[in-house]
């Protein structure tokens, strides 16, 4: 009988105690599937992107109803939080121009990569972690964690970055103008990788935004949650959060609220079925 009628069994159990009318109904569902939605994205997913999600899946619903539904059950999405810039500029090494000048749309994978290092406390002390990021669909394609923020943290980033997109030739890598990005190592893996370097103006955030906007949620939707006692757990939680959620499973409003490796699949199928041009 639920099927004959589309309705849950759940909502059919409610209507036999309690009769309720279809709209009822239809709020239990919505509510059923809104909150299941939130608590599986760990309460990260706001209004915009359960509504995404639940037109994926099929739901004729619109934004509007799904911000009301959630009011009505307190579900409140994690909010950003300020943090600390790691960046130390005090010194004369390699630095360069900025190329990039806030473009941050690519047109294709590995065009434009940008770069920056955080930290995440632990109690052990502070675990750093430095990414690439693609900004053709927002994909980290390359991330580093470690005790210290040595050159090697950059270098190792870079150098996945480089493997898991089959080294790509004349990327634009973008990054601030800290120690690590201006070291002579760094500087000579550039060269060696054949890649195009930029640096942000001195004191401006708004150069390096993507990477910025990618460690605050991050922080908001992982780290400001856990009490790390250790690096390793620190690591294993980070690990798990970009390469099991962030690059698979989490929305970007940026890419038409795909993720970062749907957007990259369907690009790519759309390049690959598009009809040759004759002439």
């Amino acid at each position: 009988m639920c099927s004959i009628f589309s309705v849950s069994k759940s909502a059919y159990y409610r209507w036999l105690i309690n009769p309720v009318s279809k709209r009822e109904i239809r709020n239990h569902e919505l509510d059923d599937e809104i909150y299941a939605i939130f608590h599986k994205h760990k309460k990260r997913y706001g209004g915009k992107r359960i509504y995404e999600e639940m037109k994926d899946k099929g739901w004729k619903v619109t934004e509007e109803k799904v911000l009301e539904r959630m009011k009505l059950m307190n579900l409140i999405a994690k909010a950003n939080k300020q943090f600390i810039k790691t960046t130390d500029t005090q010194h004369n090494q390699y630095v360069v121009a900025n190329r990039l000048k806030q473009d941050f749309k690519a047109c294709k994978p590995n065009e434009k990569w940008v770069t920056d290092i955080t930290y995440i406390p632990t109690e052990e002390g502070f675990l750093y972690l430095c990414v690439f990021l693609d900004l053709y669909s927002r994909a980290i394609v390359g991330w580093s964690m470690a005790d210290h923020m040595r050159s090697e943290l950059v270098n190792n980033a870079l150098t996945m970055a480089m493997f898991k997109r089959s080294m790509p030739t004349n990327v634009l890598v973008h990054s601030d103008k800290g120690a690590q990005y201006t070291s002579e190592s760094f500087h000579s893996k550039l060269i060696d990788y054949k890649l195009v370097p930029s640096m942000s103006g001195t004191g401006c955030c708004y150069d390096n935004a993507a990477c910025e906007s990618f460690f605050g949620t991050l922080k908001t939707e992982l780290c400001d949650d856990e009490d790390y006692q250790t690096i390793e757990e620190a690591k294993s939680s980070i690990f798990e959060y970009i390469e099991g959620y962030y690059n698979t499973q989490r929305k970007h409003s940026s890419i038409n609220y795909f993720t970062p490796r749907e957007f990259e699949d369907r690009m790519k199928n759309e390049m690959t079925n598009r009809p040759k041009l004759t002439g």
